[in-house]
């Protein structure tokens, strides 16, 4: 009872993600490019565009100016696409689209947080229509995602909250605030030099997969650098057939300790009767 209690009163903690080239292995909002032109919302001539961004982002990574371009023409190429249809869409190719793309070195982290009694969490700068879906797919316990401004069911083009550089550190902090979470314990995981303030606002920052100005900061601060290369669909993962839920975690975890705790009143009472 009283080791209960002890837990009970314990800070609670998280691991925060980048999601493009930290969890998945290419930008999750450029990887539906095709998807969107077979859905009738973006031409032949936007599919070439969108694919060429994604080489681009994928050879060099993207700094401030070239993630500011990159939101100024997504949030021109969304205007006036439906809600809806933009989530069905997603909803309809998200496993055929984003599953094989996958680290599953980053998977395997996600599982091994949920079981140390963690939240993961992902912050991610693409949009919320694309990240909250991933996000079920991973078995996160939250997501935050930029958030576009809608009327009438359809997008203006506008951006109402952009997920990205500071803001990402903030929005961590206000987490924080809200879940008790003791960010001196905490983690967090991404690729890019712009996630710095994310970073450095927990007590164990990861540089995965860096780039060149990341790289930079994580030797200046000895922090670790991590490389993932094997992205793999999450039902070919061994030894589970997909990720599994939090509360599946919960119960095996929980199965676990019960298991240990029976196995130890048989010793104990095997050896009273010796």
């Amino acid at each position: 009872m009283l080791a209960s209690v002890e837990n009970l009163a314990m800070p609670r903690t998280a691991a925060f993600f980048d999601l493009d080239k930290t969890v998945i292995a290419k930008s999750s909002t450029l990887t539906f490019g095709k998807s969107f032109y077979q859905g009738g919302l973006i031409n032949r001539r936007a599919v070439l565009r969108t694919a060429y961004a994604q080489f681009v982002y994928l050879v060099g990574g993207a700094d401030h100016d070239q993630m500011e371009r990159m939101r100024e023409y997504l949030s021109a190429l969304c205007r006036g696409w439906n809600v809806e249809q933009v989530k069905e869409i997603v909803a309809e190719t998200i496993h055929e689209v984003i599953d094989p793309l996958i680290y599953d070195e980053a998977a395997s982290l996600i599982e091994e947080h949920h079981l140390a009694g963690r939240d993961v969490v992902i912050v991610s700068s693409s949009g919320a229509e694309v990240v909250e879906p991933i996000g079920r797919m991973l078995g996160a316990d939250r997501v935050v995602a930029t958030r576009m401004v809608v009327e009438d069911g359809c997008y203006t083009g506008e951006v109402e909250y952009y997920a990205y550089g500071p803001a990402k550190a903030e929005a961590v902090n206000a987490l924080a605030v809200e879940e008790g979470y003791d960010l001196s314990r905490c983690f967090a995981y991404s690729d890019s030099v712009t996630d710095v303030p994310m970073l450095e606002s927990v007590g164990h920052p990861y540089a995965v997969n860096p780039d060149r100005g990341l790289r930079k900061e994580a030797v200046t601060r000895e922090w670790p650098v991590l490389s993932f290369s094997r992205p793999v669909r999450l039902k070919q993962r061994i030894p589970s057939l997909a990720m599994p839920s939090r509360p599946a975690l919960t119960i095996m975890a929980a199965a676990v300790g019960a298991a240990a705790a029976t196995a130890g009143a048989v010793w104990y009472a095997s050896r009273r009767r010796v």
